[in-house]
């Protein structure tokens, strides 16, 4: 039995891969005081990394899959990086926020901290080899490529890089990952058709 991924799948990461340039614009524009923080921007600061784990699961199964092992590779450490990276997230704009400062600095210097550098740490290597992968494939855009990693660098190096850094880091990211979500979802309908195949449960019929 075969099993079609349909275009329709690729449209819904990149329409998350749209929300997460949203969320990452609004990160921004909080950090940089454009707008003011309050509960609802930092509830949703978190969302930007599991929507655009959507878009790099499409991504992946459009063009990376055609990379064999270094891609699967790539895709998995960038999965797992966007994924411990939701948990830094949620840390720092949902726990940090209500905290004493002196609390916040002694949680940072103790196994949290590491914890935080280590994921952001994965996220960087992650991204790199997740966009060195879509180079490889030579049919995602490059420019947008390059600004989705040159956007990740100052989010990883967060606690070494000034806050203006960040800010534009965020910015930078968001608008890669909607010129890759953008281009995905008009490239949905000329991905050629990835095929599972598969064989059928059977059932034990017993007396």
């Amino acid at each position: 039995m075969s099993y079609t991924v349909p275009a329709t799948l690729y449209r819904i990461g990149a329409a998350a891969g749209c929300g997460s340039a949203v969320v990452l614009l609004i990160n921004a524009a909080k950090r940089a005081e454009v707008i003011p923080t309050s509960a609802f921007t930092q509830l949703i600061a978190p969302v930007a990394e599991i929507l655009a784990l959507a878009l790099v699961t499409a991504l992946y199964f459009a063009f990376g899959r055609r990379t064999g092992i270094f891609g699967l590779v790539a895709f998995l450490l960038n999965a797992f990086a966007l994924s411990a990276l939701v948990g830094v997230e949620f840390v720092i704009n949902l726990v940090f926020r209500d905290l004493p400062a002196d609390t916040g600095a002694a949680l940072r210097a103790g196994s949290l901290g590491i914890a935080i550098t280590a994921a952001s740490i994965l996220f960087l290597l992650g991204t790199l080899t997740f966009v060195t992968a879509m180079l490889r494939t030579r049919e995602v855009p490059t420019a947008p490529l390059v600004l989705y990693a040159v956007g990740a660098i100052p989010i990883s190096l967060r606690a070494f890089v000034p806050e203006a850094v960040l800010d534009l880091g965020l910015a930078v990211l968001a608008v890669g990952i909607a010129w890759l979500a953008i281009w995905l979802f008009k490239r949905s309908d000329r991905i050629p058709a990835w095929t599972m195949t598969g064989t059928a449960p059977t059932h034990r019929v017993t007396a």
